[in-house]
């Protein structure tokens, strides 16, 4: 039998977010590969689909063991959190069969997508995502920092709306402190800045601050930080949490 390997997203974190496609490739897998907080979230598809959880920072070593299993035969699904191409497994599936087996490359291997964190995160606030945007991840665990300082200065001149993933960790506390410092030597002091916690689950909230007083500690890594452009306003509502949007004209709303 040919085996075959699919990279899945979850989505952010409600089981309602997971794409009927996503879940179909589940049910069919004979294993399922990946960081155990993301396969916690998967309910048993049949009693015979095996297991196989680790911990984070593993991408490599769990891609090259999933790609064995399928290489053997076996049915595979790497499950990933949000989306699997943004930050995620997809890209370390692909850099193992780069630097691994050349039979790897005759292999079956698709992707099916699901809704990355600052989707899920801009929908909780409005539309803060309307115009131009970037993503940048703080995390230089794979990357340097100057090579992220040289990103957030090229993103703020530019003027894009910036979706920050990984803001905050236990061993990186300083890194959004630092960020907003930068982000702040271009932009405006009133430049909006959403923290949006646990986005697309029923305990989701988010705060709204502006760039001068953007307080670094609300961030962890459960928090997507979206930081607006020029253009991007907030909407005020009574007794409820505004709205914030990013008009999709250049220059602001027009008719």
């Amino acid at each position: 039998m040919t085996g075959s390997l699919v990279v899945v997203g979850l989505g952010p974190g409600g089981g309602d977010r997971i794409t009927p496609a996503v879940t179909a490739a589940l049910t069919r897998a004979d294993d399922l590969v990946g960081y155990r907080r993301y396969l916690d979230r998967v309910p048993a598809m049949h009693p015979a689909q095996v297991r196989h959880a680790s911990d984070n920072r593993e991408e490599i070593a769990r891609a090259r063991f999933a790609l064995s299993l399928a290489a053997a035969g076996r049915q595979v699904a790497v499950v990933s959190g949000g989306d699997p191409g943004v930050f995620g497994m997809a890209a370390a599936v692909f850099e193992a069969i780069e630097t691994g087996e050349p039979a790897w490359r005759a292999l079956d291997v698709t992707v099916e997508p699901g809704v990355t964190a600052m989707l899920a995160g801009a929908a909780e606030a409005g539309a803060p995502l309307g115009a131009d945007f970037c993503a940048i991840s703080l995390s230089d665990n794979l990357k340097s920092w100057a090579t992220i300082e040289r990103r957030l200065r090229a993103a703020a001149a530019a003027d894009f709306v910036i979706a920050l993933y990984n803001p905050a960790s236990k061993a990186r506390p300083h890194q959004l402190g630092a960020a907003f410092d930068i982000l702040a030597s271009r932009r405006s002091a009133q430049t909006l800045v959403l923290f949006v916690r646990s986005a697309g689950t029923p305990q989701a909230e988010f705060t709204v601050a502006t760039l001068g007083k953007a307080n670094a500690a609300l961030a962890d890594m459960r928090t997507i930080v979206i930081v607006g452009s020029s253009e991007t306003r907030l909407l005020p509502r009574d007794g409820r949490s505004p709205w914030v949007y990013t008009p999709r004209r250049e220059g602001g709303i027009g008719p």
